[in-house]
């Protein structure tokens, strides 16, 4: 059943660990091995660890396998996952499903290893021992170089319970245990596949698995309850022990506060966690006792910061009521009761950290003398356990020294720099839907989210790559294959290819836009003169109406095509809302020049100064088709009460041909919340006389429709923004607006604006509107096409109006809209009416590479240039679903035939946590909808998932389930009627990835 975990038995578990590295250099899918060779170690619990980080206890510490791959990415500190009376089925059923979500600050319902406490002590001593052997056998650093820390709660009647206490003695002493048993059975009958690992080696294993303990406190425990868990640890077990605390020891005021401040004011919690939790003032003279009781025993002592935070489930995250969050929202609260505690104890409290702690900010931890620390939120995140190989590396020179001290300055400074660092600040904007609105596929499911997100389909990987070889003009030409304005969308295009960019998982999308400037800027002057379109097309003479972005790309592609095309401008100039109405200070004229350059250079003409208002006088002229580009140049309905305001289009015309004729007095007000209300703003702002802008909106920021960047370019400027207004009217200098307020939340987590009833006065020497500019409808209805209920124009897929071969694109189809969509709309015209290929793989033609996968380095990069090569590659790789599954559960493996490897999930290793399904650029679930590998007819009986079901008696066949039908084929008869591509990945597992099946 899917979301049961069935352990691996310790010979598997070895056989995988050991063909794996030997076929691929990799361990349960990290290949960057971490090497520890320095012979550096830190003391802790009387034994040491050659770097002080590890993953904490949660979804990277419940299985073996997973604890064997966070050792081979240098991990040497685990914090096991916590173990508690409650195990098994009992505790499964209390955890709803999915339970993890990380896509940014992350989330989580789950609780303690869901397996029975006898499963979870057995998979913690396969892990144990397995990294004992991978040590000598692999030269990952010392065999004694690591430490396991139980993780035990929550109460102290069920911690004295048979069964937890039979884990914590067996966890002090596993000689005597079964599983103990079973790996020195294997390991000593298996010594041949060993190099560097003999007899006596193993027979020295030490079967201490743990010397130590983290008490973790369920939220509402009493303090005294607490104390008595602690002392119980320390005196009848005799464990170093750690107190995990809770962020609730900061109070609620001072959280809610500080998540504010840093834009998680969305996140809903009350006070009452901070009422029923441990409160400062019992829990210091506990800890002073306590560090009291340790020192008298000989044994260590300190504190874990912090468990997660719990938050109500407000938006629909997860499938529960209360959820637990952790990652970057939760550093700003360890961090600061970290610099209360240190503060409190002069720095002589040990403290451990868990709490947002990443490649950002773990060195400064470190070096703050604060340590172990661990990890669960960023290792949930594309690249995985990859990224605590970076941090094995950063961290490599870590030294042998003992605590000494944490040292308090540097800690108030790590909480000091939170405010102004913008690691820990939530953008103003939700974030964007990152799935491509296709089911994921069984095979092939490489996906570049940028391609796919863009309107035009650029190449977007194709050409990042030869600009990262600094071939510009291969570069340039990729581009021009679908994008005929380089030069305007690399300076304004809004780039929401970015969105879907999986390096924002990492740290920030690509630049993509500013690269494809840079290869447009560095390229054409040896591009252009090479362009040339193709065999005139005869028959076909085309108009476009209109010489904006939509009228100047379509005459690029059709004339590429070899299609006569003259593009008439009513203006004297060309480039139409870019050149006449967005500010300068957003984009140039060269940059618009060089765009109609391009589209002159394949041959299309150009008039200036020419209005057409009829289709038939073009007709009438020989033309065949006829293109509407007119944009959308009709006034919103500002729906003032009284009073005039200014038409922002009006408005940035007269500010960018003549600025000096503006009065607009000391008080400006701009209505509006989109991309162009925050140009009017900002060019508001450089009007000689103007003192104030503001900027009036009845949503509040984060629903305002403006990009991020264009709001924080409006803050920069100095425009002061009013939420949550809905103006009224507009007399004798005041702007009378009516307060809103966000209202209950929908099901999206979404809280709309509702009146009040009150009014406030903004002062207003000019009100520009900027509410949405109109397609001119009376100019289509004369034509004789019909419109829709905006007025826009009707057409199908092709641009196509319902009269012959007149077609409308770009603004003045859309109403107002992106470049980029106008580039789209003027692709989709040019291929109705000349045929016109643009070709979306065009990289297989020019990319002499296509077929060399590119090697994901999941790194996180600090600092970028121009080119950016960040670029993951993930047109021809993407097994980001490999990377984010704490259990390894999906796996990637080479198909003959295949130029990419495929992805299979295990069936056995899934809990259903969810987390592969956030990441997965598709809107499907992998570990739903993948082909699915299966050890039981139990389990394949329970799940609906397509897969198969090897027989186990290596005859080749297979119950297969595909599309809900069920039916046996045997995979070695390529006649056996099974769909190809599945029948070669299931040979494929059979013939080298034979460990993946029990």
């Amino acid at each position: 059943m899917s979301d049961i975990m069935r352990p691996i038995p310790f010979a598997q578990l070895m056989t995988w660990v050991l063909e794996e590295y030997q076929k691929q250099g990799s361990v349960f899918g990290v290949s960057k091995l971490v090497r520890h060779e320095n012979g550096q170690a830190l003391p802790i619990f009387y034994e040491k660890i050659e770097s002080p980080y590890g993953p904490a206890a949660g979804p990277h510490t419940q299985l073996a396998q997973n604890i064997i791959a966070a050792y081979a990415a240098g991990c040497r500190f685990f914090e096991l996952k916590t173990v508690q009376v409650m195990d098994g089925e009992e505790l499964s059923k209390c955890v709803p499903k999915p339970c993890i979500t990380a896509g940014d600050e992350c989330y989580n319902c789950e609780w303690s290893t869901e397996l029975t406490v006898p499963q979870a002590y057995a998979e913690y001593v396969k892990a144990w021992f397995a990294c004992k052997l991978m040590a000598r056998e692999l030269g990952l650093g010392d065999p004694d170089g690591f430490v396991f820390n139980m993780s035990v709660g929550y109460d102290l009647e069920g911690i004295k319970s048979p069964k937890v206490d039979a884990y914590i003695e067996g966890m002090k002493d596993a000689s005597g245990s079964a599983v103990w048993a079973e790996c020195m059975d294997w390991a000593l009958a298996n010594l041949g596949k060993f190099q560097k690992v003999d007899e006596a080696y193993v027979k020295a294993i030490s079967p201490v698995v743990s010397r130590s303990i983290t008490e973790s406190t369920l939220h509402g425990c009493p303090p005294d309850e607490i104390e008595r868990i602690a002392t119980y640890l320390i005196t009848e077990k005799g464990l170093n022990t750690y107190i995990k605390c809770n962020p609730t020891l900061l109070g609620y005021e001072y959280a809610r506060k500080r998540l504010d401040s840093l834009g998680f004011d969305y996140i809903v919690f009350d006070d009452h966690h901070f009422v029923e939790d441990l409160q400062w003032a019992d829990a210091v003279p506990m800890l002073r006792r306590l560090i009291a009781l340790c020192q008298e025993r000989g044994l260590e002592f300190g504190v874990k910061l912090t468990n997660t935070f719990p938050v109500d489930v407000a938006a629909g995250e997860l499938p529960s009521q209360e959820m637990y969050m952790s990652g970057r929202s939760l550093f700003p609260l360890t961090i600061a009761l970290a610099a209360r505690i240190s503060n409190e104890f002069d720095g002589k409290l040990r403290i451990s950290y868990s709490g947002g702690a990443d490649y950002t900010n773990i060195k400064d931890l470190f070096d703050a003398g604060i340590w172990p620390i661990t990890m669960a939120t960023t290792i949930l995140k594309p690249g995985g356990y990859q990224r605590l190989s970076q941090i094995g590396q950063l961290l490599m020179d870590c030294g042998s020294a003992p605590f000494t001290g944490v040292d308090v300055a540097k800690v108030n400074a790590l909480s000091d720099n939170v405010p102004v660092n913008p690691h820990y600040r939530k953008p103003i904007k939700p974030l964007p839907n990152r799935k491509n609105g296709r089911q994921v596929p069984l095979v092939d499911c490489f996906d570049a989210g940028c391609r796919t997100g863009c309107p035009i389909h650029q190449d977007i990987p194709a050409y990042l790559m030869r600009a990262g070889e600094g071939k510009y003009a291969e570069a340039l030409e990729i581009i021009l294959r679908r994008n005929a304005l380089p030069f305007i969308t690399g300076t304004i295009c809004p780039h929401h290819c970015g969105d879907k960019c999986m390096r924002n998982y990492y740290e920030s999308a690509v630049d993509i836009r500013g690269v494809k400037l840079k290869c447009a800027t560095e390229a054409m002057a040896q591009v252009l003169p090479t362009l040339k379109p193709a065999a005139p097309q005869s028959g076909k003479k085309v108009a476009v109406v209109g010489g904006g972005p939509a009228g100047i790309a379509a005459a690029f592609f059709l004339a590429r095509e070899g299609v006569a095309v003259t593009v008439f401008e009513r203006k004297e100039s060309l480039g139409g809302i870019v050149r006449h109405v967005i500010p300068a200070f957003r984009i140039g004229d060269d940059a618009i020049d060089a765009d109609i350059a391009l589209a002159k250079a394949m041959g299309a003409q150009f008039q200036t100064g020419v209005e057409i208002s009829s289709a038939q006088s073009l007709f009438d002229q020989g033309f065949t088709h006829v293109i509407f580009a007119t944009g959308a140049w009709k006034p919103g309905d500002a729906r003032l009460q009284y009073g005039q305001a200014m038409n922002v289009i009006a408005f940035l015309e007269q500010a960018k041909k003549a600025p000096d004729t503006l009065k607009l007095g000391a008080n400006v007000v701009v209505v509006g919340g989109g991309n162009t209300a925050m140009d009017a703003a900002r060019a508001a702002k450089r009007i000689p006389g103007v003192e104030n802008v503001r900027l009036v909106y009845r949503r509040d920021q984060r629903n305002m429709p403006a990009d991020e960047e264009e709001l924080h370019m409006a803050m920069d400027d100095g425009v002061e923004f009013l939420e949550l207004l809905a103006p009224v009217g507009v007399k004798d200098g005041v702007l009378t607006c009516s307060v809103m307020e966000l209202g209950d939340r929908d099901a999206s987590g979404r809280r709309s604006p509702v009146d009040t009833g009150r009014t406030v006065e903004v002062p207003a020497d000019t009100v520009i509107t900027a509410v949405g500019e109109h397609v001119d409808d009376a100019l289509f209805a004369a034509n004789g096409v019909a419109l829709d209920k905006k007025g826009r124009p009707v057409v199908n897929e092709t641009m196509a109006t319902g009269v012959a071969n007149v077609y409308a694109v770009g603004d003045a189809r859309r109403g107002p809209a992106t470049v980029v969509e106008a580039i789209a709309d003027a692709t989709a015209a040019a291929q109705a009416i000349a045929g016109m290929n643009p070709d979306l793989d065009v990289d297989k033609n020019v990319h002499p590479n296509y077929n060399k996968p590119l090697s994901k380095h999941g790194d996180l990069r600090t600092e970028t240039t121009c080119p950016d090569t960040r670029c993951l590659g993930c047109s021809t790789v993407c097994e980001t679903c490999t990377e984010v599954c704490p259990n390894r559960a999906n796996i990637a493996i080479a198909v003959p035939g295949k130029r990419m490897r495929q992805i299979i999930h295990v069936d056995g290793m899934c809990n259903e946590c969810g987390n592969c399904a956030i990441f997965c650029p598709y809107d499907s679930r992998p570990y739903k909808d993948k082909f699915t590998l299966f050890w039981s007819r139990e389990d394949f009986d329970n799940s609906t998932n397509d897969g198969w079901l090897p027989h186990g008696d290596g005859s080749g066949v297979c119950t297969v389930r595909l599309g809900g039908a069920v039916k046996e084929y045997n995979v070695t008869d390529p006649a056996c009627g099974l769909y190809e591509d599945l029948r070669q990945l299931i040979l494929a597992v059979r013939k080298d990835y034979g460990y993946l099946v029990k």
